[in-house]
């Protein structure tokens, strides 16, 4: 088997472990940076834009918003 081949059944089905990784990274970036945790989960669409407009008037509602769109309201993911 070759290494692109490991690597591309590896993408398309993450271990436990990666995901666990993904999940704590998507964490921490929602927290210090919320655009960035919405922009990780949900891709660059609306969500992200209405958290960045929050984010940039004060960072709570930014927060909140991220919070909730990623943890609170479910959905698909963009990456992984």
């Amino acid at each position: 088997m070759s290494i692109y081949r490991r690597a591309s059944a590896s993408l398309s089905h993450p271990s436990p472990e990666t995901e666990t990784m993904l999940e704590l990274l998507t964490l921490i970036a929602t927290v210090l940076l919320p655009p960035l945790g919405v922009a990780l989960k949900k891709g660059l669409g609306t969500d992200f834009i209405i958290n960045l407009i929050l984010t940039l008037i004060f960072f709570v509602p930014g927060l909140i918003h991220a919070i909730y769109v990623n943890y609170v309201a479910g959905g698909t993911r963009a990456i992984a």
